[in-house]
């Protein structure tokens, strides 16, 4: 009987359920970044090629 109140207390209880709320949605966050990252981040790579050879380019007629 004793074990059975214990499984009925413990069935009951909620004070971990924010917590597993939080990770979850920490996780998504974070899935969604790296998944953004991953889409923009060939732009970036152009982009700050095309910045090193002006800046490559701007320091030759210095």
């Amino acid at each position: 009987m004793k074990m059975l109140n214990l499984l009925k207390r413990f069935k009951k209880d909620e004070d971990g359920a924010v917590t597993v709320d939080w990770v979850v949605l920490t996780a998504a966050v974070v899935g969604l970044g790296l998944i953004v990252m991953g889409a923009i981040r060939p732009a970036i790579v152009g982009l700050s090629g095309s910045i090193a050879t002006e800046i490559d380019e701007a320091d030759k007629d210095f």
